[in-house]
């Protein structure tokens, strides 16, 4: 179906001012928004023509190609190209109390839409990542730990636009459209090419005065101090996530996470095997073969006692239960494995030689 002219539509002649056009769509709103038509699907595609044709004719570039071309003038251009720029809503707030119909957003008000329409979704934020060190002990008991994360977020001072109050101004190049639209004529046919304008990057507005906090970046970097939580059991790789501190989104929609990935230090005494720990024992000779106790085995929550029986070998490895580190997120914990290692003696005075020697000795004569 053919479009409508737009003048026809606004009912204004072609020589309409700014205030005509704006006059005119009130009026037209008025009588044929969706909000004032509930149920009148008429109602709905009339409102599309009229915010569309507004849309057009409120915008000088795109009124000079629509008045030159009429509507092959503007194919090329999607609808957010056709309403990038246009204010709606200092002519439709005070008409229905703002938002533009009771919650529903801007784009459904000019395209027609009802509640329950496809909208585009905001980008969340994305998510960042924090490795931190951590001991054994951190591990074993738990551990509160304060950790300092650098993040880019939206100036405060100028809400993120990288200008002062009043320091933007409408782009000369595309003059606020935010695009740069470029033809040529080959015989009777009209190309026309529509990029992004290399000038304001597409926002239609360039920053004049700078934000002296951001200096135009409309970010700035900030160190956030955040408390994180080691739980019990955790190991190399666990990650912590803390919602909400990550970046910031676009488009003001929620934040990212931050994810605190742990790693756990190599301990200069134990050595962890999932839940269970390993720690080498120095045993004395005339120990490991008599047997006996030991005392000052190292331990998470201090020293341990074991019992050694007689004849131990190089190597041998004991079980002390329950010792080890906690599971994580359930109950008990593992175990300590002590694995013994038989020294033999290097300073022996003569005494103890001989004895040794008479032991050797008696070694020699038993009965096999």
């Amino acid at each position: 179906m053919a479009k409508l002219d737009y003048y026809e539509v606004l009912g204004v002649d072609k020589n309409a001012d700014e205030a005509a056009l704006r006059k005119a769509y009130r009026s037209l709103a008025m009588k044929y928004h969706p909000d004032r038509n509930p149920g009148d699907p008429a109602a709905a595609e009339k409102m599309k023509e009229i915010n569309e044709a507004y849309a057009v004719l409120s915008d000088r570039q795109k009124r000079r190609l629509y008045d030159t071309y009429g509507h092959a003038g503007l194919e090329g251009l999607t609808q957010e190209d056709i309403f990038r720029g246009v204010d709606f809503s200092s002519i439709l707030d005070d008409l229905f109390g703002g938002g533009f119909g009771f919650g529903e957003s801007i784009f459904d008000s000019f395209f027609g839409r009802r509640r329950g329409g496809r909208t585009r979704r905001a980008r969340r934020g994305a998510d960042l990542r924090y490795d931190l060190s951590v001991t054994l002990e951190d591990v074993a008991f738990g551990k509160e730990k304060k950790i300092e994360i650098p993040r880019v977020q939206t100036c405060g001072a100028c809400g993120g636009s990288g200008a002062k109050e009043g320091g933007l101004k409408e782009c000369r190049t595309c003059r606020g459209s935010g695009q740069s639209i470029s033809e040529h004529r080959s015989g009777f046919t009209v190309i026309r090419q529509i990029t992004v304008c290399n000038e304001c990057g597409g926002r239609g507005r360039v920053i004049a005065d700078p934000c002296q906090e951001c200096r135009g970046k409309g970010s700035i970097e900030k160190v956030r101090e955040i408390v994180v939580n080691i739980p019990p059991g955790a190991d190399t790789g666990h990650n912590i996530r803390v919602e909400g501190e990550g970046e910031p989104s676009p488009d003001g929609a929620e934040s990212g996470d931050l994810y605190v990935v742990v790693n756990v230090e190599k301990h200069p005494v134990f050595e962890r095997h999932g839940d269970d720990i390993y720690v080498v024992k120095e045993i004395d000779m005339s120990l490991a073969a008599l047997g006996g106790q030991i005392d000052g085995i190292p331990g998470l929550e201090g020293s341990l006692m074991l019992e050694v029986p007689e004849g131990t070998q190089n190597g041998a490895v004991f079980r002390i239960a329950n010792a080890g580190i906690p599971h994580l997120g359930g109950h008990g914990r593992g175990d300590e494995y002590v694995v013994a290692k038989v020294v033999t003696p290097t300073d022996l005075t003569e005494e103890q030689k001989e004895l040794l020697r008479r032991f050797q000795e008696l070694r020699r004569k038993r009965p096999r």
